[in-house]
């Protein structure tokens, strides 16, 4: 049976596990990946980049795919439906020092779909195919596929889509269990996931959706009898996950750390990383995941959603730390 997994092949890749960390727009950026990096996921993302930009060499795009000293293994994530770019994008992409390319198959927003890009390639089979050849042969590092199940439910491709990811070259393939029709709506259908697994017969195929802790992550192995994981939203919330899954199987202990504690350590990166226009905006934005499901928060998440100046954020948590460890003692 499939479950969780320490020293994972993927291609040429020996990886610590098979719990990824999904790349995110908007999200898995420097900071996050500096957090993620204690909890040892098997691989993380850096944010989703258009192959456009890259043969451009946009600054902001180059920025988004800076690697830090000593963060491997890490992918990089490219979107785009040109073959010809797309190859050129990626051979510059592996020159940066990536150690796998992931082909984004999808992404369900508008403004990404409109030109054949993300989830629109499930709708164009033929061309897909070519944007997997043109990446696979451009490169030397493994090159994997991030799907959907299907365009809408009547528009499933799970088979095909793996059976040209084996024909074409591709390393390993994560399907979601929901299709471009449902965006981030309703659940995703591990069904799909279960049947690209048995069709599946040299790549490794990863599950993804609806993973949010130990349970939800056992349930998707034994539904799916995928290979591994690749974890999104949830991780973003609680960048630990992968280390309580790891408890999970291996029958270990699991204490979860202080979400406050691990949010103060990644406002610090955040605050390296940003520039003071951009800084506030991002801190309210991780907060809001990391404060989600806490105990008493509701008045803390406000504050901090008002919250005018940097100073002023700190302090609203910091106050709430206090006030929470001084009840916490009066409890005890």
């Amino acid at each position: 049976m499939s479950h969780y997994q320490e020293k994972f092949q993927l291609g040429s890749l020996l990886l610590p596990n098979n719990i990824f960390y999904a790349p995110m727009a908007g999200h898995t950026d420097c900071a996050f990946r500096r957090i993620a990096s204690l909890f040892g996921p098997g691989l993380t993302f850096c944010e989703m980049v258009k192959i456009e930009a890259v043969v451009r060499r946009c600054p902001e795009t180059l920025r988004m795919l800076e690697i830090e000293k000593g963060n491997h293994p890490i992918g990089a994530q490219i979107c785009g439906s040109n073959p010809s770019i797309a190859a050129e994008a990626a051979k510059f992409v592996e020159g940066l020092g990536f150690d796998l390319i992931d082909l984004n198959c999808g992404c369900p927003v508008n403004k990404v779909t409109k030109d054949c890009s993300g989830s629109a390639l499930l709708r164009d089979l033929p061309l897909l195919r070519k944007m997997i050849s043109a990446i696979v042969c451009s490169v030397s590092i493994p090159v994997t596929m991030k799907v959907r199940s299907g365009w809408d439910e009547e528009s499933i491709c799970v088979l095909e889509l793996v059976q040209m990811a084996e024909e074409h070259g591709i390393s390993g393939i994560t399907i979601h269990g929901r299709t471009r029709k449902q965006k981030y709506e309703g659940f995703s259908n591990p069904l799909h996931i279960a049947e690209g697994k048995k069709r599946a017969k040299k790549i490794p195929v990863f599950g993804n959706g609806d993973v949010r802790d130990a349970e939800t992550a056992r349930s998707l192995f034994e539904k799916t009898h995928c290979d591994g994981l690749m974890i999104a939203r949830a991780a973003l919330a609680m960048p630990w996950i992968v280390q309580e899954i790891r408890s999970d199987f291996l029958h270990t202990p699991f204490i979860p750390p202080d979400p406050l504690e691990i949010l103060s350590l990644h406002f610090s990166h955040l605050e390296e990383y940003y520039p003071p226009e951009k800084l506030l905006y991002q801190m309210k934005r991780i907060a809001c995941g990391y404060l989600k499901g806490m105990r008493g928060v509701k008045k803390l998440r406000t504050a901090c959603n008002h919250s005018k100046t940097v100073e002023e954020m700190k302090r609203n948590i910091h106050f709430f730390k206090e006030q929470r460890d001084v009840q916490d003692v009066a409890d005890d």
